[in-house]
């Protein structure tokens, strides 16, 4: 057993867990906000609730940069173990058969005629055949981090320094300003930009970078860059709708990768680097919470639920509101709570089903090889 300080300092910190279900929560709003068709739309007179989405939109578009920026900042200060990523692909695969197997025995499981094998693949290949986008450049990304920490390690703070400015000119600085599709540029939907993420968390911790210099500024970026985005989004709308063009650059200010949902997100980041949570039973619920979001996303991002999740809130509390921003944003807030809710309390389920299959199989021959094979690894 370690001492009390040794145990103190192995508790997660709860401000960063607590900007985790922030992110979370800001993923759940993009989503909410996609499937709901609530935002403004090209050629689409607008409506005060959907200039209310896009603001909304704006502001939460940097909840999943974030969520990468705290996986960077964490794994690249520590050993990334084959153990752990063994059970991220378990967990994955955990929500893919047991979300359809619950489906099927509801009888609202959405296999039709003709799309079997591909349906199936899906199934069996979650993260090959991008059945969640995100976590199949998460799992990517986690792959890779002990490459990328290695090079964290070896090069100089100028040769890191160089890597990064690099990778977000090609990623982010050049498709910020240029108002043309690139057919590299995937928006921040990808493994390419995960890895420019982490590699800037990763530099942010291992030099102690202090952004922004103070709580008070690095929120005052975050909330100017989320005002320039819903600006640039809002403004680009009604010109292309009174005067055509920029169809293409309307969309980008909502792309992860663009310069001022970066600045955003690392505005976010920083303020939460500052900010100490008092420690007691809030402190603790978030330290419970936090670990348990990466299954919220995979709850209601699977392929047999994402598309009907609103669908079934709106049998719940109602309908989505359209023509009232006050009570649009009230069944916003309801159903997101309730979605990371249900998430949440799913994946505790399924916690204790992975920790009691840790304690029954401890002692096999396939866990004390994993076992040996993260001591040689580390």
């Amino acid at each position: 057993m370690g001492t009390a300080d040794e145990i103190q300092k192995s508790k997660r910190d709860p401000g960063f867990e607590l900007l985790r279900i922030v992110a979370m929560l800001m993923i759940i709003t993009l989503h909410y906000n996609s499937h709901t068709g609530a935002m403004l739309q090209l050629g689409i007179p607008a409506t005060g609730t959907a200039v209310f989405a896009n603001v909304m939109e704006s502001f939460a578009i940097t909840g999943l940069n974030v969520y990468v920026l705290l996986s960077g900042f964490f794994l690249s200060k520590g050993k990334v173990r084959l153990s752990r990523i063994l059970q991220l692909i378990a967990q994955v695969y955990f929500y893919t058969f047991v979300i359809s197997l619950a489906m099927m025995l509801v009888g609202t499981y959405s296999l039709k005629a003709g799309n079997t094998t591909y349906k199936l693949v899906e199934y069996l290949f979650p993260i090959s055949s991008e059945h969640y986008w995100f976590v199949t450049a998460y799992v990517i990304m986690y792959v890779l981090a002990p490459v990328m920490n290695a090079a964290v390690d070896k090069l100089s703070r100028k040769q890191m320094k160089a890597v990064i400015i690099g990778l977000l000119t090609w990623f982010c600085f050049i498709k910020s300003v240029v108002p043309v599709l690139f057919p590299t540029d995937h928006f921040g939907y990808d493994y390419g930009w995960f890895i420019c993420l982490y590699l800037i968390a990763a530099y942010i911790r291992k030099y102690n970078v202090v952004l922004f210099y103070s709580a008070r500024k690095s929120a005052m970026v975050f909330l100017i860059s989320c005002a320039i985005v819903a600006t640039m989004s809002i403004s680009l709308y009604f010109i292309n709708f009174n005067h055509g063009g920029f169809a293409h650059y309307s969309e980008v200010p909502f792309n992860h990768n663009f310069f001022f949902t970066l600045t955003g997100s690392l505005g976010l980041f920083s303020f939460f680097r500052f900010y100490r949570m008092r420690e007691g039973k809030a402190a603790e619920v978030v330290r419970f919470v936090g670990p348990l979001t990466f299954g919220v996303y995979l709850l209601h991002m699977h392929i047999e639920i994402r598309d009907r999740w609103v669908t079934w809130m709106e049998h719940l509390i109602g309908s989505v509101p359209y023509h009232s921003v006050p009570l649009f944003a009230w069944h916003a807030i309801r159903s997101i709570l309730i979605v990371f809710a249900a998430g949440i309390f799913v994946d505790w389920i399924r916690k204790m089903i992975f920790d009691f299959i840790g304690r029954v199989m401890h002692d096999t021959w396939l866990f004390k090889k994993i076992r040996e094979l993260d001591e040689e690894l580390c």
